[in-house]
C-alpha cells in the first residue's frame, strides 16, 4: 500500500516526478486506505500535454464512425466491470452501493450514445446567395483538453467530458479529485483495455495546485471543469486571459415546489431522493422545498418522520440508505451551516449532528437533517452546504414560489409537483434553471439530454447530449465555387 500509483501518460504508466503524495481512504470507515496517489507536478502535465499534442494529428484523422466502434467496446467493458468498479466507488467516496452502480451505468450509456453519434456528427447544408456555389459547415476537433472532474460522480462525469472530446477528435488529460483517484485510475484503465491509442488519453493524480499547471498550461486548447463556484472562476479567469475555451459546471441550490394538488406521496417520495440521496452530495440535490401551506405542516410532519428512518450506514451494507459525506472537511462544512443555520433562526427539526452508534464513528457520517421556520435571506437558503439538509419553507402560492425559487445566484436543476397542467407549464417557462422536471426530484439526468444550468452555475455552456458536442468541436463553414469565374458575395454586380 506504500507504493504510489503511478499517471498514465503517452499510453503508459509512470511515475511523478513529484515527491509529493496523497492517500485515498474509505470516508465509511478511515483505517480503510485504497492507495497512495501522487501530487503530480507542472512538469508531469507538461508531458501529459505534449504527449496529447503529438497524438493530435493522427486521431483528428481516424473516422468517427471507427472512433464509435472504440466507445463501444469501451461499453461493453465498463458492463463486464460494472459491480467491481461500483464496490470500488463505494469504497472510495462512499455513496451506496446501487447508487454507485447507477453512476457506472450512466458512464455505459454515454459510451453507447456517444458511439452512435459517430454515425451522426453532422454538418449542415444550406443554400448560397450566389449561383454556382455551395455552401456547408462541419465540425472539427478544438485540440488537446484538460478534463478536471469532481469525487461525487467519479466515473459518470469523466465519461460525460471524455467521450464527447474523443469523438470530435480531441485528445484529453483527465485530472480527478484527489478524493476518488482510484475510479479514475480504473475508468482509464477501461480505456487503454479499449484500444484508444497511446497519448490520446492521460490520466495525472493530484489536487488544487495540480489542477491549476493544467489550466495555466499554453498548450491546452480547452478547459472542462465540474466543481466549486470558487475554483471555476479562477479556471475562468485563467482561460479568459489566455483566450482558450472554457466549460464550468459548478453550483447549485435547488428547489422542489409541492403545490397542494401535488400527489403527496409521490411529492414525498421526491423531496426525500432529492434531498439525501448521494448524501446530498450532487450539484442537483433538492436543498429547498417550497410547500404550499394548505399542505405544509403534514408534509413536514411526514418528511421528518421518514428522513428519521432512514438506514444510515456504510454503502456496502445491506439495506443502506445514505453513506457517508466524503471527507473531514465537508463534515465541518456541514456542521457549520447547521451552527449557522439555527443562528439564523431557522428550526432544526431533525438531524443536524453526526449519528451516535460507535459502529459509525469511524466515518464521516451526518444525520438527514430538516430546517423549517426559513426565511428566503437566510443563508441555509441562499448557499451551497453539499450535504444531507434541506429547508422547508411554507409559500402563499404558485407564484409565491416561482419568486423564491428564482430567488438565488444559482440556476441548475428545479422541479414542481401538481396536477395541474397548465401549472406546470407556466413552471417550465418561469423558472430560472436549466433543467425543469414535471412531477419528479431535481436529481436524475439522462445522458442525451442537456445538462447545466444558467446564472452563476456555469457558464453556459452544456454537457451530454448532441449539446455536449458543441464544446469538445469548431464550426468551420466551407464554400465551394463552381462557377469558373470570380463571384463577389454582398456585391451588387447587377446580376
Amino acid at each position: 500500500m506504500n507504493k504510489t500509483r503511478r499517471n498514465f501518460i503517452g499510453g503508459r504508466w509512470k511515475a511523478s516526478s513529484s515527491r509529493g503524495t496523497y492517500i485515498s481512504r474509505n470516508p465509511a470507515d478511515t483505517s480503510d486506505i485504497l492507495g497512495r496517489f501522487p501530487e503530480s507536478s507542472p512538469s508531469d502535465i507538461d508531458l501529459a500535454v505534449r504527449a496529447a499534442r503529438g497524438a493530435l494529428p493522427d486521431w483528428k484523422l481516424v473516422p468517427p464512425p471507427a472512433k464509435g466502434l472504440l466507445l463501444m467496446r469501451a461499453a461493453a467493458l465498463l458492463e463486464r466491470e460494472k459491480e467491481s468498479l461500483a464496490r470500488l466507488m463505494t469504497r472510495e467516496m462512499g455513496k451506496v452501493l446501487k447508487e454507485a452502480r447507477g453512476d457506472v451505468q450512466e458512464a455505459i450509456d454515454m459510451a453507447h450514445y456517444t458511439a452512435g453519434e459517430g454515425r451522426r456528427l453532422f454538418g449542415k447544408t444550406s443554400t448560397s446567395e450566389l449561383r454556382h456555389k455551395f455552401v456547408m459547415s462541419v465540425r472539427r476537433a478544438v485540440g488537446v483538453c484538460g478534463l478536471i472532474t469532481p469525487w461525487n460522480f467519479p466515473v459518470a462525469i469523466p465519461s460525460w467530458k471524455s467521450f464527447p472530446a474523443l469523438l470530435c477528435g480531441n485528445t484529453v488529460i483527465l485530472k480527478p479529485s484527489e478524493d476518488s483517484p482510484a475510479c479514475a485510475q480504473r475508468f482509464v484503465e477501461i480505456l487503454e483495455e479499449a484500444g484508444f491509442p497511446a497519448g490520446t488519453v492521460n490520466l495525472v493524480f493530484g489536487g488544487a495546485q495540480t489542477g491549476a499547471a493544467l489550466v495555466r498550461h499554453p498548450d491546452i486548447d480547452l478547459i472542462s471543469f465540474t466543481g466549486s463556484s470558487e475554483a471555476g472562476r479562477d479556471a475562468a479567469a485563467h482561460c479568459g486571459a489566455a483566450l482558450k475555451r472554457c466549460s464550468l459546471e459548478m453550483g447549485g441550490k435547488n428547489a422542489q415546489i409541492v403545490m397542494d394538488d401535488a400527489d403527496f406521496e409521490l411529492a414525498l417520495e421526491g423531496a426525500l431522493w432529492g434531498a439525501f440521496g448521494t448524501t446530498g452530495q450532487r450539484c442537483t440535490a433538492t436543498s429547498r422545498l417550497l410547500v404550499h401551506q394548505k399542505i405544509h405542516d403534514r408534509f413536514l410532519q411526514e418528511l421528518v418522520r421518514r428522513a428519521r428512518r432512514l438506514k444510515v450506514a456504510p454503502g456496502l451494507r445491506a439495506g443502506a440508505e445514505m453513506g457517508p459525506l466524503v471527507n473531514a472537511q465537508q463534515l465541518e462544512r456541514v456542521t457549520r451551516y447547521v451552527q449557522i443555520g439555527r443562528s439564523e433562526g431557522a428550526r432544526l427539526v431533525c438531524g443536524g449532528r453526526r449519528p451516535s452508534a460507535s459502529a459509525l464513528r469511524k466515518g464521516f457520517f451526518f444525520e438527514p437533517t430538516v430546517f423549517s421556520d426559513v426565511h428566503p435571506s437566510m443563508r441555509i437558503m441562499q448557499e451551497e452546504i453539499f450535504g444531507p439538509v434541506v429547508c422547508v419553507m411554507k409559500v402563499r402560492s404558485f407564484e409565491h414560489a416561482v419568486t423564491v425559487l428564482n430567488g438565488t445566484r444559482y440556476g441548475l436543476s428545479s422541479s414542481i409537483y401538481t396536477r395541474d397542467v397548465n401549472r406546470a407549464m407556466e413552471a417550465v417557462r418561469d423558472l430560472e434553471a436549466g433543467i425543469t422536471y414535471v412531477n419528479g426530484p431535481t436529481i436524475g439526468a439522462e445522458v442525451h439530454m442537456p445538462f447545466g444550468g444558467i446564472k452563476q452555475t456555469g457558464n453556459g455552456h452544456r454537457e451530454a447530449g448532441e449539446a455536449g458536442l458543441d464544446i469538445f468541436s469548431e464550426w468551420k463553414s466551407v464554400y465551394i465555387d463552381f462557377s469558373g469565374r470570380l463571384q463577389k458575395a454582398q456585391i451588387d454586380t447587377g446580376s
